[in-house]
């Protein structure tokens, strides 16, 4: 079992700081996080699903979706130090499992990209050449 965010605060420093990627199955935001470290696998993650996505059995359902697909992914995959958002659409109520567990491997490539972009030191211009 994957550590979970709790708190609104690591929620909103996810989507304020990190790096997004969306899928047709789910958005998934990333940020570097030093706290981390001190978890169990140095990976958080938090699922969220609006009222957009339909009452609250089908929000229910998107969220354990979420979560199964996270704990096939992420626990092989993810990068350590950081946090994960799961962010439930309409589409990941009905989408097939396997083509939602695609839709975040390739969400999960994109956003580690960018994260690990981001850390890497500024080119100078005569190494672009």
């Amino acid at each position: 079992m994957l550590p979970t965010l709790k708190k609104r605060r690591d929620f909103l420093r996810a989507a304020r700081s990190g790096v997004k990627s969306v899928t047709d199955g789910v958005i998934l935001q990333a940020r570097p996080n030093a706290d981390a470290e001190a978890s169990a696998d140095g990976i958080r993650v938090g699922f969220t699903v609006s009222r957009k996505v339909g009452n609250a059995v089908a929000r229910n359902r998107a969220r354990r979706r979420l979560r199964a697909a996270a704990e096939h992914v992420l626990a092989e995959n993810a990068e350590r130090g950081r946090d994960y958002v799961l962010i439930g659409r309409r589409q990941t109520v009905s989408r097939p499992f396997a083509d939602l567990v695609r839709d975040l491997e390739k969400a999960l490539h994109r956003t580690d990209a960018a994260l690990s972009d981001a850390k890497a030191p500024p080119r100078r211009a005569r190494d672009r050449a």
